[in-house]
């Protein structure tokens, strides 16, 4: 079963710049996440991949058109990207539906869904809330809400009414989705802030995705687009 989430010292800043990459300081971890499916139909775990030096300040690519991802390379002014930010910036608990079962409760703000599919596992995230009352169910669901990177999916303790979360060290995860080929978003854990073109500060959570594909109808965020658009960012493990 996944710890409680404790209280990571807060390491770093994301700023979003205007049809621009995003500018990250205070040197954040960034390191490959590959979604691990051991030739089973549904993801099975994550798995570290390849690790980068850690830096002061680095530039990320959000327009997908980079010759040197996961760095920006200045190709967003040669494609005329719009990263104009749409997302919602309500906090998660305005977003989200609560699903409430006999031993676990779950949150779920479906717009948020980055595609990771660690929630089909068991018949499925919502089938498991209905079960929860079998601790082998329970247990599977808090595990799979916490193996969701965007942080659509949250467990909730029927006790305290609070969330049971990984604990994440503050870092950045470039993810990769060899089942389906394409490469993912970044996910983002551990509380660190992230700050609009426009000075907005969005709610600091444990973990949400940001996309670098370019092509997310909810931007900054992640909305799964990457996989349709099979978007490559040259990893040997979706070649």
């Amino acid at each position: 079963m996944e710890k409680k989430m404790g209280k990571p010292v807060q390491k770093g800043k994301i700023e979003i710049t205007r049809n621009g990459p995003y500018v990250v300081t205070g040197n954040v971890p960034l390191g490959k996440e590959v979604i691990d499916c051991q030739k089973e139909k549904d993801p099975v775990k994550w798995t570290e991949g390849e690790k980068y030096k850690e830096q002061k300040s680095v530039r990320l690519c959000r327009c997908g058109h980079s010759g040197n991802k996961p760095y920006c390379d200045g190709s967003h002014l040669r494609v005329g990207f719009d990263g104009a930010e749409t997302a919602s910036r309500e906090p998660y608990a305005k977003q989200c539906e609560t699903y409430v079962g006999p031993g676990v409760d779950m949150t779920d703000a479906q717009d948020l869904c980055s595609s990771a599919r660690f929630c089909h596992r068991g018949g499925g995230s919502w089938k498991l809330v209905e079960e929860s009352d079998d601790p082998k169910a329970k247990e599977l669901l808090i595990r799979e809400c916490a193996e969701c990177p965007s942080g659509r999916l949250v467990a909730m303790d029927k006790k305290t009414g609070k969330p049971i979360e990984p604990l994440l060290e503050p870092s950045i995860g470039i993810v990769e989705d060899p089942q389906r080929k394409s490469s993912g978003p970044l996910w983002v854990k551990g509380g660190i802030p992230i700050v609009s073109a426009d000075g907005f500060e969005y709610e600091v959570r444990n973990r949400v995705t940001l996309c670098r594909c370019g092509q997310s109808g909810n931007k900054p965020f992640c909305d799964g687009s990457h996989s349709a658009a099979k978007f490559n960012d040259g990893d040997k493990s979706i070649q």
